[in-house]
């Protein structure tokens, strides 16, 4: 009954449209959804949103953005007006228009609805990384059934229900649709395409309306509640489009300026480049002499932020980890240089710095003959391995290592397993794994590389019972998952020790990224700082207190098992010198953050770069002003830089090189 009243409402508010009636009721439908949904998100958030002070223009140009979401919903439909819009085929116009209006008002509620869970987990609405978990749909519908099992199904049937409904109402609203006469219909029909254009255009400045003319405040998250997800996740899949260029999005800056400002830095400025078609190659000599370099294992710690690290200001679930740091070089420190596994697999493991783009584990270019710490250690003989207890093509590592460098994968499937979770073995098997793996390799004789990748600490946060005395009273909760992966990582050393390849060896144990990234911030940079810890061989206690990024921890690396080589990674070794201040690069969205000091320059696409002061204390940034431009050379010149490298494929070692 209720939804005839509507209906009989909707068709008398649309009615005097003539053809046009069915996309005027998808524009009312559309706007209310979206109206609605952004209300309850403000809701939700209001304690951010209230300390903005602009709910107003968050409103209003909210309904603005929905408008420009809907220009293009409507677009196709009007195109086709004046072939299917007439008389003779006023029946088939009236059932597209229902159809084509069903989906497209399904596609807004399934959007809207996926937003609040989104935003828990990365705190803006769905971007690219929505699209890019998309390509996995095995491990996304296990994560979402053994995690969020409710909500997934609350959230399909209400979305089939409201679906239904929606089918339903559009029907009814279009019942009694007329058709203009032809000449009516031909003449009106420019002007309602204009319409259009001008509605998706938005504005009458030079270039149209886009998602960064609605960055109105400092706090990231409140931005993107003013768009809507549809179109939020629209231009993402756009703008990974053309990702080869990713870096423009910043505006343009000389090629020639980019390298220059790279290499004028304290730690490159000294160095001998030794190729012009490899602009940052250039021959790292290890600090460490050694008559046989060591052998390398690397332990990338899912989601493992400072968050969870109490000597770094987060919670006490990591003891064992406390216990490591006074054996080794304890970084604090270090950020990461992204939000997800790939882009700290690429920074620590290729010493790439980031962009707009998706990392390069995922890009095409980058699938062969790209520079990683494999590909130069199997240069000089060394075994390199990837240990990983999941599926090892999740997020396109198996090509991507594979491809360049690692002579070997071991995954889920090279192991028996106590305990399976939905992201595959417990890091207890995995670790188990890979002290087997190391002692084969040891007995081999040959030096060895050995890449470990845990992803116990991920949702739904599954892992076997009995192992620690929970944080939390409900078991699957970030925490006690992050005390596990502690307890398992700190029974793994312990092992480890005990082997005869523990003096040759050196281990760095270092997170991808933090679990969740939040904050009332612009760039979240709090929710960047990860731990890092060196220890192993002859590595004696040191505490690196200076700001450090992912990308130097390769260069450290390859100085401290004492390896003099060539490589083209621009980070910085941390052996030669950890007492002149560094740097942090980190991507956020499509914000570029450049932290020196205390001082943080901002890049925002299609905006000119801002001003911030971070306190690492109390982790807030403020932001505001103009940044001095050499503060803003150095992050062009350091967003810029990877994308010139992927897209003229010039991250790699010469044929033949060492």
């Amino acid at each position: 009954m209720m939804l005839r009243r509507f209906a009989s409402r909707l068709e008398k508010l649309t009615l005097w449209a003539g053809p046009f009636a069915g996309l005027l009721q998808l524009l009312l439908l559309g706007l209310i959804i979206f109206s609605l949904s952004r209300a309850g998100l403000v809701a939700w958030q209001w304690e951010r949103v209230s300390a903005t002070g602009i709910l107003g223009q968050i409103m209003v140009q909210g309904a603005r953005a929905d408008l420009i979401m809907l220009g293009y919903l409507i677009a196709l439909p009007l195109v086709l007006s004046p072939l299917l819009a007439h008389k003779r085929t006023l029946g088939l116009w009236k059932n597209f228009t229902v159809v084509w209006g069903t989906f497209a008002l399904i596609f807004i509620v399934f959007m809207e609805l996926s937003t609040p869970q989104f935003v828990m987990q990365y705190d803006v609405r769905p971007n690219r990384l929505f699209v890019e978990y998309l390509s996995y749909p095995a491990e996304v519908m296990s994560t979402l059934w053994h995690g969020f099992r409710i909500a997934l199904i609350l959230g399909v049937g209400f979305t089939i229900l409201l679906g239904t409904a929606i089918y339903k109402l559009l029907k009814a609203a279009s019942a009694n649709i007329t058709a203009w006469r032809p000449l009516k219909l031909l003449a009106l029909w420019p002007l309602l395409v204009l319409l259009v254009v001008f509605q998706i255009r938005s504005t009458t400045a030079h270039r149209p309306a886009n998602p960064a003319l609605f960055a109105l405040t400092g706090d990231a998250m409140v931005n993107s509640l003013i768009i809507n997800s549809p179109w939020s996740v629209l231009d993402a899949i756009n703008a990974m489009g053309h990702e080869a260029n990713s870096s423009e999005i910043y505006g343009k800056y000389p090629r020639e300026k980019v390298f220059e400002v790279v290499k004028s830095a304290p730690w490159l400025r000294d160095q001998q480049f030794t190729s012009a078609d490899l602009p940052t190659l250039h021959k790292q000599v290890a600090v460490v002499q050694r008559e046989r370099p060591l052998n390398l294992v690397i332990v990338l710690e899912e989601s493992l932020g400072a968050t969870f690290v109490e000597s770094l200001g987060g919670l006490p679930v990591t003891p064992e980890l406390e216990k490591l740091k006074k054996e080794g070089w304890w970084f604090e420190q270090l950020y990461a240089t992204g939000t997800r596994s790939v882009r700290g697999i690429e920074a620590v493991v290729a010493g790439y710095p980031p962009t707009p783009a998706r990392s390069v584990v995922k890009l095409s270019l980058s699938q062969q003959n790209f520079y990683t710490l494999a590909a130069g250690l199997g240069k000089h003989g060394y075994h390199t391995e990837f240990v990983y207890g999941g599926e090892a093509h999740f997020d396109n590592m198996r090509s991507f290592f594979t491809g360049n460098g690692f002579q070997k994968v071991v995954d889920r499937r090279d192991m028996n397993p106590v305990f399976e979770g939905s992201w595959g073995a417990s890091d207890e098997d995995l670790f188990d794994k890979s002290l087997e793996r190391l002692k084969t390799l040891h007995a081999s004789g040959k030096p060895f590389f050995s890449l470990i990748f845990s992803s116990s600490n991920h949702e739904p946060f599954q892992f076997p019972d009995g192992r620690i005395k929970l944080h939390d009273a409900e078991k699957q909760t970030v925490n006690n998952a992050v005390k596990y992966a502690d307890y398992a990582l700190g029974r793994f050393i312990v092992e480890a020790k005990k082997q005869d390849y523990w003096k040759d060896t050196v281990f760095l144990i270092v997170a991808d990224h933090d679990n969740r990234v939040y904050g009332d911030s612009l760039v979240p940079i709090k929710k960047f700082h990860i731990p890092g810890l060196i220890l192993g061989a002859d590595v004696q206690p040191k505490r690196i207190t200076t700001i450090a990024s992912q990308v130097d921890l390769g260069p450290t690396l390859l100085s401290l098992i004492g390896l003099s080589s060539e490589h083209p990674m621009i980070g910085r070794d941390l052996a030669r010198d950890s007492e002149t201040p560094g740097r942090a690069l980190i991507q956020f969205d499509n914000y570029f953050a450049w932290l020196e000091g205390s001082s943080a320059t901002i890049l925002r696409p299609g905006q000119s770069p801002l001003a911030g002061q971070y306190d690492a204390a109390t982790g807030v940034l403020t932001t505001g002003g103009v940044p001095e431009p050499q503060l803003v050379d150095k992050a062009m010149s350091h967003v810029v830089l990877p994308s010139i490298l992927y897209r003229e494929q010039r991250y790699k070692l010469p044929p033949g090189g060492k």
